[in-house]
């Protein structure tokens, strides 16, 4: 729910309320994770750093700091510090699909969204469907031959 919430993918922010009702969420917990502070008293400590990793990674467009990642490997250890970032990932490229096909349903029943285009959202959603396959293979590849799957900003905090 927070990497929907930071990227803005109303089909997703749907799906995540969807999913978090049928769990037995209750309507004031669902409303913390979508504030602006985001969680407060619902997020369990020992899942805080994770919860903000995963922001951070919506924040910087899947190019997140390292030391934002080893803070997380500090926190959960390498396996599931690598669980995390995987999760995230996902979530992009979900919000990736999920942005323009909430734009375009929203078009068809003649909203448009402000700033996208008809061409934006076609282009997305075909593109995406082409992409997605070589994609994929691509990094089952480079997790094969061992190469890694990240990539993280190791210039310097400019904050």
């Amino acid at each position: 729910m927070a990497v929907t919430e930071v990227n803005g993918c109303a089909i997703c922010s749907y799906g995540h309320a969807k999913m978090a009702l049928r769990q037995g969420m209750g309507n004031e917990e669902i409303n913390s994770f979508l504030s602006e502070g985001g969680g407060g008293d619902f997020i369990k400590p020992e899942e805080a750093k994770g919860l903000l990793f995963a922001q951070h990674f919506a924040d910087s467009r899947g190019f997140p700091k390292k030391y934002a990642y080893d803070a997380i490997v500090k926190e959960y250890g390498e396996e599931k510090a690598q669980i995390i970032l995987s999760a995230s990932q996902v979530m992009i490229v979900g919000n990736m699909y999920g942005i323009p096909l909430s734009a375009l349903l929203s078009r068809l029943k003649g909203k448009p969204y402000k700033d996208s285009s008809i061409f934006y959202e076609f282009r997305t959603l075909i593109l995406g469907f082409f992409f997605l396959p070589i994609a994929i293979v691509h990094g089952f590849i480079r997790g094969f031959i061992g190469l890694p799957n990240e990539r993280f900003d190791v210039s310097a905090d400019e904050e």
